[in-house]
């Protein structure tokens, strides 16, 4: 069964500076499963990008192996992009960000991509400061491989094999503060109004912005008590001869104002516990923005928001004092200049 998305524009749809409307952002139809979380954080970008008028052509999407690195298909039809090996997508954008500094690099991982496999690659485009939107669409489990239990997933938890994770969870927010990040941010996919904001100034952020993104998986997240994810087995599987079959969900959303606490519930009945930043709350702070993170989870609680912003950060370009021109738009003499030069380099080394 092929599946293809209308042409058809409704002729009343509102445009933004650039004549665009919510439409021209659109990517490919979405072939995650219905109800998927990751389909509420990819129509939160393609609002977000509308709504700041970005040109989809200076746009750089970036992904590595997982759902959420399909996600970059759907949004953003006409911006640039490359799907990179598991866990190797910060190598894949330093590179293009060293050639071509002028683009909005937009880089789209997974629980599995970044805090597992590419926890290293992680670790080190944080602390260089690459200058870049780095969204974590975390589910807390493996959705591609049959749901087992990713380094993200609470301790004490089971999946849906009845795996029960031993180790204490890697919360990729307090990494990235740790690490230098000078935007650090968490979301539900679910809650728009607090999602795109924080996505839009993500993108007007100069240095390495990171958002945390909680987005419910439908399918294999199943254990009761879950903090992301509806329970597909209770639900809907009573014989292994139908263990692939995909359930039809609904969006969950939130609508909690900033300060307030919301009890989200999923569709196997268990809760997810949100605490929303009160709008007063001092982002300049990384080391306390740690111990309220891991003040909140101590009490069930998953603390959404502005973590941390260091507004006149450095980024990796003015940090290592690179050319201001990008790589692609020197000339050769520029890129080559041969024996004029070579002498004044070999001395700069001795």
């Amino acid at each position: 069964m092929s599946y293809v998305k209308s042409a058809f524009k409704h002729p009343r749809l509102p445009v933004n500076d650039l004549g665009l409307t919510y439409r021209d952002y659109e990517g490919a139809l979405s072939t995650l499963c219905a109800g998927c979380g990751h389909d509420a954080l990819t129509s939160a970008i393609i609002q977000a990008c509308h709504e700041l008028s970005i040109e989809p052509h200076k746009v750089a999407k970036l992904s590595g192996i997982g759902c959420s690195s399909k996600a970059p298909n759907y949004f953003l039809n006409k911006a640039h992009g490359f799907n990179s090996v598991h866990g190797r997508m910060p190598s894949v954008a330093t590179g293009a960000n060293m050639a071509n500094q002028d683009l909005l690099y937009l880089a789209m991982s997974g629980d599995g991509d970044s805090a597992s496999i590419g926890f290293g690659q992680f670790a080190h485009v944080v602390r260089r400061q690459l200058n870049m939107v780095y969204m974590v669409a975390n589910n807390g489990v493996y959705g591609l491989t049959k749901g087992q239990l990713a380094a993200t997933a609470d301790k004490g938890v089971k999946n849906k094999a009845g795996d029960l994770s031993l180790f204490t969870d890697i919360d990729l927010c307090v990494m990235a503060l740790q690490l230098g990040a000078s935007f650090v941010a968490r979301s539900f996919s679910g809650d728009k109004k607090q999602l795109v904001p924080l996505i839009k100034a993500a993108m007007s952020h100069k240095g390495f912005a990171f958002i945390d993104i909680i987005s419910p998986c439908v399918t294999f997240n199943n254990h009761n008590g879950s903090t992301r994810s509806y329970d597909y087995v209770h639900d809907h599987i009573t014989t292994a001869a139908v263990t692939d079959f995909v359930p039809v969900k609904t969006e969950i959303t939130s609508r909690s104002d900033s300060g307030e606490s919301e009890d989200v519930c999923l569709h196997d009945g268990s809760i997810m516990r949100i605490q929303k930043l009160s709008e007063n709350y001092d982002s300049s702070n990384a080391s306390k923005a740690i111990i309220d993170i891991e003040q909140h989870k101590a009490k069930g609680e998953i603390l959404t928001g502005l973590f941390y912003l260091e507004a006149t950060a450095s980024e990796f370009h003015e940090i290592n004092n690179t050319c201001d021109t990008p790589l692609n738009k020197l000339d050769q003499d520029a890129l080559c200049p041969g024996k004029r030069v070579l002498p004044g380099i070999n001395k700069s080394f001795r």
